[in-house]
């Protein structure tokens, strides 16, 4: 059965990301002073003014000068949002006493609970984690493909080689499907930010050449893949100047591109006491590591939360009929191997360090970079096939 599905990317200098990449790096920058620091900071960037908001408690950072640094060091050295010349404008404030009081101490401490209860989730709220067999990354080919694309734009233009190229740009990648197998590259659209100068037909040929063909894999392109670069015909306004920024308005681009379900919440600014943020990477290393470990070809899990409530009030796997055992023996599985507490997930993926700005672009998962991209359960997890 012939099937396409399509993802997304942006890359760094989209508005959006300019946004994320700013209240990551206040966040790594409040964990250097303070590894239990608290932070939900938000950010709107709109033509040439920047706003930065939220709640922070247990350190204090600059938060302008941290602005300035990343807009420079992502490329808008140029235009009214130059780095050097746009407004910052900053109404940052403590965290709620209210939620405070079921972060500080969750209820499962208060009844006397051990090391691990000392934290209650930071929030409400559902959390999806997912892997699939598609790539060696145990991630979904489409989006994976939009990501490499995306981030091969930012190095064609930070190298030089394609100098004329600015830091806004998109990626969109659609896959065809026999079945599950993806056999094929149906459709490549690519929209990057240009200077005046530079003609539709030279991005066209250049893009083709220096970025497809470099990054895409030969036997998935065939005469039949569709290229739309730059289809308006012209991409110079680009950034906060074209369009405004907003932290957490990707959070499909941060996650699976769109194969899997997801709770709604953005990681970006938050710290890992925000359950939105360490849930989903906890789900997403337990579903790669029962993948790797071969107790599913695909698995989504669902793990959800009260606020001030250190354990997780449900947990859900759905393999999709590729589960060597029920899904059902799957969810009593990762509550017997993982411990979903806020304070054993910080711990067990060292999310108290300053590990946040490289996340905000390029996608939070299938870079091996991350303590949650592990694989290093899998004899721990293998046991199940034989056992049961």
């Amino acid at each position: 059965m012939k099937r396409f599905f399509t993802s997304e990317s942006v890359t760094e200098g989209h508005p959006d990301k300019v946004c994320d990449r700013i209240v990551d790096s206040i966040l790594d920058e409040l964990l250097k002073k303070n590894s239990n620091a608290r932070s939900a900071v938000e950010c709107c960037a709109a033509y040439n003014t920047l706003f930065i908001t939220g709640e922070v408690s247990g350190a204090e950072v600059d938060y302008e000068s941290i602005a300035r640094a990343v807009i420079h060091e992502i490329g808008y050295d140029f235009g009214d949002f130059a780095c050097d010349k746009c407004r910052v404008l900053q109404y940052v404030h403590g965290q709620s006493a209210d939620i405070a009081l079921g972060v500080d101490a969750s209820q499962e401490k208060k009844a006397g609970g051990d090391e691990y209860d000392t934290i209650g989730a930071g929030d409400q709220g559902l959390m999806f984690g997912y892997a699939c067999r598609e790539t060696e990354e145990l991630m979904p080919l489409p989006i994976m493909l939009a990501h490499k694309l995306a981030e091969g734009l930012t190095a064609l233009r930070k190298s030089g080689k394609l100098s004329y190229l600015r830091p806004d740009g998109k990626t969109q990648v659609t896959v065809e499907y026999d079945g599950k197998r993806p056999v094929r590259v149906d459709t490549i659209v690519v929209s990057t930010q240009h200077t005046e100068e530079v003609g539709q037909e030279q991005i066209r040929q250049d893009i083709i050449k220096y970025l497809v063909k470099e990054l895409v894999p030969a036997q998935l392109l065939d005469e039949n893949t569709k290229y739309f670069i730059n289809p308006t015909g012209k991409f110079v306004i680009g950034g906060p100047e074209g369009d405004s920024g907003l932290t957490g308005r990707k959070i499909v681009v941060d996650t699976y591109g769109g194969r899997c379900a997801h709770g709604g919440g953005s990681f970006a600014g938050k710290d890992p006491t925000k359950v939105d943020r360490s849930a989903t990477y906890m789900a997403r290393y337990i579903c790669k590591n029962m993948v790797a470990a071969g107790l599913a070809d695909e698995m989504e899990l669902q793990i959800a939360y009260a606020i001030g409530v250190a354990r997780p009030v449900s947990i859900f796997v759905d393999t999709f009929g590729t589960g060597k055992l029920p899904d059902d023996r799957l969810a009593q599985i990762v509550q017997t191997e993982f411990d979903l507490r806020p304070a054993a997930i910080i711990s067990k993926l060292g999310l108290h360090r300053p590990v946040y700005a490289a996340t905000s672009a390029y996608g939070h998962f299938g870079r091996e970079s991350f303590p949650w991209e592990k694989v290093d359960r899998v004899k721990d997890l293998a046991k199940y096939l034989k056992k049961d």
